[in-house]
Parts: C-alpha cells; structure tokens; sequence
C-alpha cells in the first residue's frame, strides 16, 4: 500500500527525501523563529504596560510653527 502511495515500487527518490528533510527542517528553524518573535512581542507589551518604552525617549520636539499663507 505504501509503495502505490509513492506511485513507483522502486523505493524512495534520494531527491525526494532530501527535500523532505529540508522542508522538516525549514518547519523547525520557523517554528523557533516564531516562538523567540512571540517572547519579544510579550516583553514589549509588557513594557508597554508599565510604561517603561518612553523612559529613555527624550522627546525633543520643536513646537510647530504657522503655515505661511
């Protein structure tokens, strides 16, 4: 039955397995990339929270002036 699956009886393609390795492991480097994104995004938000993102900002602005008309 697994060999129909396949479409051949001549076993597995290298090609084909490596590809299958490849993709499993482009899964994995992604599902870690996402779960360290989800970490910073929590600390942000949690620093949000307590207000801490706009302690080291200084916030220099020059007040606007009047458009010329």
């Amino acid at each position: 039955m697994a060999k129909a699956l396949l479409g051949y009886v001549g076993g597995s393609d290298p090609r084909l397995l490596a590809e299958m390795r490849r993709l499993q492991q482009r899964v994995q480097d992604l599902e870690s990339e996402l779960v360290r994104i989800q970490s910073e995004n929590d600390a942000l938000n949690a620093a949000a929270a307590h207000g801490e993102l706009l302690d080291g900002i200084d916030i220099d602005v020059p007040k606007a002036e009047p458009a010329l008309t």
